[in-house]
């Protein structure tokens, strides 16, 4: 199949664009290279994939309209996979008109886009921070998830609503994909793990928010492509049971689903840190500081309606996703000279 990657130059969709490729399918790239962390991160990731005859790419950003119609209408993608967007929960704070223009304009740009055009599947990111201020474990889609708590969250909870919009109006199938703390190789450098190991090697001490006591649903890589690949085959269609009455978040009337991809398993922070330090050969020091804004205590997803949909539920460890990690953090920057 065709099959647009938005953000293919980022970590989750380099990955996803690299798994495609291997699995016979044409992918068509776009990015915008944007300087939210290191540019050349995302060059080098993008240097695998381009010489391959079956990827194309376009150096595009969402919120240009003109640009977007032009995509959709050259391309006609079969299917849409959308993981660009502005990142980051505490970035938000400081930038907050970044994510109304990429999260929120950028997105309407991709449904217009599936709208006009023969799209007989998006799939888009959405994200565990949706789930805000609720504190019932584990994180379930058929929870309300009406309070958010960051800029970024409200913007992929505005994403799902969209969507739904979308689905409901135009009968578009579109399926929303709550990702848990991603993380493994070519990952972001702003994300805890590689700030982590970055400061160790370094000889720096890492800041550890809410004093450590933070739990997370550290979900690898591999794991969360696999997910995107089967629901991407996984077309919704509406659900007959759904009543107004009694509405279920996770499901509707309409084409639409949502489904948590995470690992189940969440993880105390100081463990995690104590698998990097095993695996850098190299104690922490900690600069233990208070919780941050828009974070949360604890996350950890509830991933039945994903193993009962797909057949899939992610389980790679700490200790081997770590590992992984840290054996591609030595090979790549000791390749560019750091």
């Amino acid at each position: 199949m065709r099959i647009l990657v938005t953000g293919a130059a980022g970590f989750i969709g380099f990955h996803l664009a690299r798994r495609l490729l291997g699995d016979g399918h044409e992918v068509v790239g776009m990015d915008n290279l944007n300087s939210y962390y290191d540019v050349q991160l995302k060059k080098d990731r993008l240097a695998l994939l381009t010489p391959h005859p079956r990827f194309r790419f376009h150096l595009l950003d969402l919120a240009d309209r003109p640009g977007m119609e032009d995509l959709f209408m050259t391309e006609r993608p079969e299917i849409v996979v959308h993981l660009a967007a502005q990142a980051g929960v505490r970035y938000s704070l400081e930038n907050p008109h970044a994510y109304v223009e990429s999260n929120l304009a950028g997105f309407m740009n991709i449904l217009e886009g599936c709208r006009h055009n023969p799209v007989r599947h998006l799939v888009f990111a959405s994200s565990s921070s949706v789930y805000g201020a609720n504190t019932l474990m584990p994180f379930s889609v058929h929870h309300n998830v009406d309070h958010p708590i960051s800029l970024y969250a409200a913007t992929k909870k505005a994403n799902e609503l969209m969507a739904h919009t979308y689905s409901a109006l135009y009968k578009l199938p579109c399926t929303g994909l709550r990702f848990f703390t991603v993380y493994g190789p070519w990952g972001r450098p702003d994300m805890a793990l590689f700030l982590f190991t970055r400061a160790i090697l370094e000889g720096r001490p890492i800041d550890v928010y809410n004093q450590g006591r933070m739990r997370r649903d550290f979900t690898y890589i591999d794991d969360i492509i696999e997910g995107v690949v089967r629901v991407m085959g996984k077309i919704p269609s509406g659900n007959p049971a759904w009543s107004g009455m009694k509405p279920d978040p996770a499901t509707s009337f309409a084409p639409y689903r949502v489904f948590n991809i995470g690992n189940n398993r969440p993880v105390e922070l100081m463990d995690f840190i104590a698998a990097l330090e095993k695996h850098l050969g190299k104690k922490a020091e900690m600069r233990l500081l208070p919780m941050q804004p828009g974070d949360v205590p604890e996350t950890c997803a509830d991933v039945d309606d994903l193993m009962a949909e797909v057949g899939f539920r992610p389980g790679t460890s700490i200790e081997e996703g770590i590992g992984r990690f840290v054996g591609w953090y030595g090979e790549y920057y000791g390749k560019r000279g750091k």
